[in-house]
């Protein structure tokens, strides 16, 4: 009878954990309320890299804590491939689409055709220009400014730069206003070369050009590098010829390897500027389920960067992602397309 007894509390019990709670699918807006039908694509353009496999990873545990179908479509840098990877998805029947960066125009035709099939759409880091999808970015521009108003404060505003860029990539270009605004403020900084290349392995790629950049101009004392892969080859090329002492790396974006790479002895990778990519990857996904459920994300979806400098991993021997996310809490969550029914990935 005790054993009936308890059993039958157990059971109340597990009924009430089985109602309480905003995650659960009777708590939800449709069509989340039947998340198993819900068919989501991420559709990619970049993925070689640290900061993009963690961009994938929180968009997989976001979709897996909302508990929709996700297929992910990489296209390798190839633009007319990511183009017809839209139309895949299209076909598939999918609810939502994540475009994670490309080529305006290749995306803009493929993105308008999506929205045409009635299926929500959602950009981040491409501009697709299109007033019906939400970008989703990292505030760009503040990323670029951030990284070089810190090297402005360690080199005085009278420095000679290499840079490095591509454009067309629009994550890029905005990082490239911050570039000739620094420029502009301050006339006295010098851009003595610009190189740059998205060619497979990014960072060998880059090194390789940074090799001959800096051999012909032996007077650079900063490299502004706004992305952590140009970074990483400007550090082989500075590695290599000994000038660990003579330049300073600046970049944006962060990942386990980078923090390693900066605290190496001695390395002139000495700050960066970024968000926590996994962190982007959640609010890709719940910026998307928002719109599935009816309401209105906003054009403009933001999340916030921090700087991160050499002397602040070291100070506080931070070893990998983990350990920033706890001395810097908005590494962790970013308070950005919410709702209380929408369930978070567990940490």
């Amino acid at each position: 009878m005790l054993r009936r007894q308890f059993m039958k509390l157990v059971g109340a019990g597990a009924s009430i954990l089985a109602l309480s709670g905003p995650a659960f699918a009777a708590d939800m807006p449709a069509p989340f309320d039947k998340p198993g039908d819900v068919k989501i694509a991420l559709v990619r353009y970049l993925s070689t890299g640290d900061f993009f496999q963690s961009y994938l990873s929180g968009v997989e545990n976001q979709a897996a804590a909302l508990g929709v179908d996700l297929r992910v479509f990489d296209s390798r840098q190839d633009a007319a491939l990511q183009a017809d990877m839209v139309d895949q998805a299209i076909a598939l029947g999918v609810n939502g689409i994540i475009i994670q960066h490309g080529l305006t125009e290749s995306m803009k035709e493929a993105a308008q055709r999506a929205v045409d099939a009635d299926i929500k759409v959602v950009a981040f880091d491409v501009n697709v220009e299109n007033e019906a999808i939400p970008q989703i970015e990292q505030s760009d521009y503040q990323l670029g400014k951030l990284a070089l108003d810190q090297a402005v404060k360690d080199n005085g505003n009278d420095f000679t730069a290499g840079y490095v860029y591509v454009a067309g990539i629009a994550p890029l270009d905005r990082r490239d206003v911050a570039w000739q605004d620094i420029k502009k403020a301050n006339p006295d900084i010098t851009e003595a070369a610009m190189f740059g290349t998205l060619d497979n392995p990014i960072a060998n790629s880059v090194a390789n050009q940074a090799r001959s950049v800096l051999q012909a101009n032996p007077n650079i004392n900063v490299v502004f590098a706004p992305y952590d892969e140009f970074a990483k080859g400007v550090k082989i090329a500075v590695d290599e010829a000994g000038l660990t002492d003579d330049i300073d790396i600046y970049s944006a974006d962060v990942s386990t390897a980078d923090i390693s790479a900066m605290r190496e002895p001695g390395s002139a990778w000495v700050a960066t500027v970024a968000t926590n990519p996994s962190v982007v990857g959640e609010v890709s996904v719940r910026t998307l389920a928002l719109m599935l459920s009816g309401n209105n994300p906003g054009a403009s979806v933001v999340v916030p960067p921090t700087l991160i400098t050499q002397s602040f991993l070291n100070e506080n021997d931070i070893k990998n992602m983990d350990d920033l996310g706890k001395k810097m809490p908005q590494f962790q969550h970013a308070d950005v397309s919410t709702a209380d029914w929408l369930p978070l990935p567990k940490r």
